[in-house]
């Protein structure tokens, strides 16, 4: 499994990789930016709408799980019409999303609109990996799609801290405008660089030969071990995340402003990983770095476990981002080569299984943290990425 990057070369439809990774960049970037602004502004919304912190944190579940449940109709839908045509649908409708959110009355509605978001949201990111998979050689690709995270992470770090940091001046109606905005502008960039491509003649889709794709694709062994792999690691590191905007607060060490820069760190950790791709490829290989990563990630959710102060936690996270990506981006090359005939889907089945994971995590975190504490739950957490880390490092070892 060992890769070494190489320069990206003319892809094999002809499209420049640069200028696809430019293109596809713009609508991973809004799309993150949605899914990140709701994390720090837990505390304000459950004053504002009158709702336990609970269950406004479930407002990150509103968004993934229908991002999840939405991804088997997607991913053979992109395979037939086209995924040029599809994310573009997609980030229309995310946009019209966020927009009603801003005039949203109580927690009810936000919490349809935000489904309905994430569901819009869950065709971007996932069709786009698998237009890079149809066009960028497998020995490229690692880098390839490493450099489309840098759009997909800046889109967290500035979702997660912009809503933070400006939610004093504007209100978290004025942040959900500004997630509008950003939506817009991801819209009309994927549109103008694939204008050539809409005009063209579409495709048709049809329920049975789709049906037939997934049956062929969940024969695949090592099809099964990438989705359950993604599966444990979303429970494992992203379970925390809408619960540390209100741990932080209990605590008196602020409010939005430190659980955004918190927050933050994970991104960083992430763009840190995205700058280095190449290298870690080069002196760690593919094996290496799912091992590496299981191991950071581990260490990572320990020290948050611990509880000490934001400064603390927002260290950990960039260390957590760093580990997650190392293997999450790991896991993206290898789903891109499992069906290459049928990538959209293969791709949308990878998505599912990590957003089923994202929504589930949610929910038990925020059940063991009642039940057993900050740190107890939190260990279970970091002893099983460890543990997926070296299991995938073995298994995926192994030839496809």
């Amino acid at each position: 499994m060992r890769a070494a990057p190489a320069p990206l070369a003319e892809a094999p439809s002809g499209d420049s990789p640069s200028r696809l990774i430019a293109v596809l960049a713009a609508g991973g970037f809004a799309s993150t930016f949605a899914g990140r602004v709701v994390e720090p502004l837990v505390g304000v919304l459950a004053r504002d709408l009158a709702s336990p912190p609970a269950t406004v944190a479930l407002l990150s579940t509103a968004f993934a799980l229908p991002y999840a449940l939405i991804q088997p109709v997607l991913g053979p839908v992109g395979d037939a019409l086209g995924k040029e045509r599809v994310v573009v649908a997609c980030l229309f409708v995310l946009t019209l999303a966020l927009g009603a959110c801003v005039v949203a009355g109580d927690i009810g509605t936000l919490f349809g609109l935000r489904m309905l978001a994430g569901a819009a949201a869950g065709g971007v990111i996932p069709l786009s990996l698998a237009m890079m998979g149809d066009r960028i050689p497998m020995e490229r690709r690692q880098v390839a799609i490493g450099r489309f995270l840098v759009a997909v992470i800046l889109g967290q770090l500035s979702g997660s801290t912009v809503a933070g940091l400006i939610e004093g001046a504007i209100g978290w109606r004025g942040v959900f405008g500004l997630a509008a905005g950003v939506g817009a502008v991801g819209l009309c960039g994927v549109a103008l660089g694939f204008a050539r491509r809409l005009r063209a003649a579409g495709g048709r889709f049809a329920l049975a030969p789709a049906l037939a794709r997934y049956r062929t694709i969940l024969r695949n062994p090592r099809a099964r071990v990438l989705f359950g792999a993604v599966f444990v690691e979303a429970i494992a590191v992203f379970g925390i995340f809408p619960h540390l905007a209100h741990l932080i607060e209990a605590r008196g060490e602020g409010g939005p402003r430190e659980a955004g820069l918190v927050l933050a760190g994970f991104a960083a950790g992430g763009l840190a990983y995205s700058l280095t791709v190449g290298l870690l490829l080069r002196f760690l290989g593919q094996t290496r770095m799912l091992m590496a990563g299981g191991a950071v990630s581990g260490g990572a959710l320990m020290v948050v476990g611990l509880a000490g102060s934001w400064q603390a936690d927002a260290a950990a996270l960039v260390a957590l981002g760093l580990g997650f990506y190392m293997l999450h981006n790991t896991f993206q090359v290898q789903v891109t080569e499992v069906a290459p005939e049928a990538r959209a889907s293969a791709v949308a089945l990878h998505a599912f299984s990590f957003f089923c994971g994202q929504a589930l995590g949610v929910a038990v975190l925020g059940a063991g943290l009642a039940a057993f504490g900050q740190l107890p739950a939190l260990a279970v957490c970091a002893a099983a990425i460890l543990v997926l880390g070296l299991a995938t490092a073995r298994r995926l070892a192994r030839p496809g």
